[in-house]
C-alpha cells in the first residue's frame, strides 16, 4: 500500500555515519544509538505526515512506557529501548486503509483480519533498519496478550516479551483517554479501572500495577 512503499525507502536518508576510526566499543554503541535515532526520526516524521493524531498517541505512550520501565527497575538502556518500540509499535497502521481505521464502529471479521496485519507490518519496517532490531520485536508483540489470545503469534505470559506488555498497557490506556471514532475518552479512574479489570487476561498484571500504582504518579 502507499504507506508502506514509501517508509521503508525513506530509511535511506538517513544521515550516513561518521567512518569508523580507533575508539573501541564505546564509539560504535555510540555511531549505532546515533543510527536508531536517525532511523526512528525518518519513521515517527512519516507517521506524522500519513496521521498526526495518531503520531501524537504513539508519542504518549512512549512517555508512559519509559516511566512504566523505570518503575519496574530495568536498566537506562532498556527504558530507551521500550520507549523507541512504543513511539514506533502503530507505524504499520500507515498500510491500512483509512475506511478500516477510522471505521466509527465496530469492525467486521474480515476488517478486523486487516487490522491485524498491522503489527507484522510494522515490525517489518521497524526491522529494515537493521539498528531497530529489538525495537521490531517488541512492535511485532505489542498486540499479544497476557492470556494468549492476542496477536499475530497468540504469545501468552512471560514468552511475551517484558517492552511488549509494557507498551500494551500504555497503548490501552492513551487509547482510552483520547478522543477516539470507536469509543467515548474515559476519566483517568476509568482507564485505571478497566486495565484492573484486564490484568491477569488482557495485560500482565504486574505492569498494570507498576503503571496503576506508581507510574502516573511518577
Amino acid at each position: 500500500m502507499d504507506g508502506l512503499r514509501y517508509l521503508v525507502p525513506l530509511l535511506l536518508l538517513r544521515t550516513p555515519a561518521a567512518p569508523e576510526r580507533a575508539g573501541g566499543r564505546s564509539r560504535r554503541r555510540s555511531r549505532a544509538e546515533i543510527a536508531a535515532r536517525q532511523s526512528r526520526d525518518v519513521l515517527l516524521r512519516a507517521m506524522a505526515e500519513r496521521d498526526p493524531a495518531l503520531h501524537a498517541h504513539t508519542l504518549d505512550v512512549a512517555g508512559l512506557a519509559h516511566r512504566v520501565a523505570r518503575v519496574l527497575g530495568l536498566e537506562q538502556a532498556t527504558c530507551d529501548e521500550v520507549a523507541r518500540a512504543a513511539e514506533l509499535h502503530d507505524v504499520g497502521k500507515v498500510a491500512i486503509p483509512d475506511l478500516i481505521l477510522r471505521k466509527p464502529g465496530p469492525l467486521n471479521e474480515a476488517e478486523e483480519a486487516v487490522m491485524r496485519r498491522h503489527a507484522v507490518i510494522g515490525a517489518e519496517i521497524v526491522a529494515s533498519a537493521p539498528e531497530l532490531e529489538t525495537a521490531a520485536a517488541l512492535v511485532r508483540a505489542s498486540h499479544e496478550r497476557w492470556d494468549g489470545r492476542g496477536y499475530p503469534d497468540g504469545l501468552a505470559g512471560a514468552a511475551i516479551p517484558l517492552g511488549a506488555r509494557i507498551v500494551a498497557v500504555c497503548d490501552a490506556y492513551s487509547a482510552m483517554r483520547q478522543v477516539r471514532c470507536y469509543g467515548p475518552v474515559l476519566s483517568d479512574a476509568e482507564a485505571r479501572a478497566e486495565l484492573r479489570r484486564c490484568a491477569g487476561t488482557q495485560f500482565d498484571p504486574e505492569v498494570v500495577e507498576a503503571f496503576c500504582g506508581h507510574a502516573l504518579a511518577a
